[in-house]
């Protein structure tokens, strides 16, 4: 029986695997937790790095040897699929963000964002516009509502989503443009006050998955997007206030 125990445990060693994700930045303590459950149910081992997709994509053409690419946006994975960095075929949506108007502060932010309309307010905080697609769905939003000239001047820009999120957090900003996932869980907002930016006023923030070259041929990177599409993960990623 012991010898039959060891073989057994032999199998499932040589069989488990490790994958290097690359995360974008508002999708990671989702992806902590789904990475929880896949190890737990898949005996595979989840290394995750969290950040900004324009960083990310830089770091895959300079070598970075991470498996797999959970973007901010579907640009950047057709991108790297056109440029021979990833798998073609392997390409999907796993989430479609939402982008809210948040402060730390209950009863700042209105129902109807009206608060964007107020001169005395100092700071907002953005994620950088050129390399995060929350900072450019925010800049894209001021624009439809004929705020952006108001608040340039005004923008703390962080570097990602979770940096955006911190300076809001810690009261540096007032208020800012952030994930709707860092600030909801199963329906309602868990702190401050906050406006879900209306989706007509930005374009939808498609957050597509795609399987890197050094995934390839790789069992946990295969295995990893495959939970990704699943009813478990799904509704873990429903739960953050994401669509699908």
């Amino acid at each position: 029986m012991l010898a039959g125990a060891l073989a057994c445990g032999a199998w499932l060693s040589a069989w488990a695997d490790e994958v290097q994700v690359a995360v974008a930045a508002n999708f990671a303590a989702p992806m902590q937790k789904l990475a929880a459950e896949f190890e737990k149910t898949s005996g595979h081992k989840v290394m995750l790095v969290s950040g900004s997709t324009g960083k990310f994509y830089a770091q895959i053409k300079n070598g970075a040897p991470f498996e797999v690419l959970l973007a901010a946006d579907d640009e950047t994975p057709a991108k790297l699929v056109a440029e021979g960095a990833a798998q073609p075929g392997t390409q999907f949506t796993y989430a479609i963000g939402k982008l809210v108007l948040w402060s730390a502060q209950p009863g700042l932010v209105d129902e109807q964002g009206a608060v964007l309309k107020r001169a005395d307010l100092h700071h907002l905080a953005i994620a950088n516009p050129k390399l995060a697609p929350y900072g450019a769905a925010g800049v894209e939003a001021l624009k439809k509502l004929g705020l952006l000239d108001a608040w340039q001047a005004r923008f703390v820009q962080g570097e990602n989503i979770s940096q955006t999120y911190q300076f809001v957090a810690s009261g540096n900003a007032e208020l800012g443009f952030v994930a709707l996932s860092q600030v909801w869980r199963d329906g309602k907002i868990t702190a401050g006050s906050a406006w879900v930016v209306p989706t007509a006023n930005y374009e939808p923030i498609r957050q597509d998955a795609v399987l890197l070259n050094p995934g390839a041929g790789r069992p946990a990177a295969q295995a990893l997007l495959k939970f990704l599409k699943g009813d478990a993960a799904k509704a873990v990623i429903l739960s953050y206030g994401y669509a699908l």
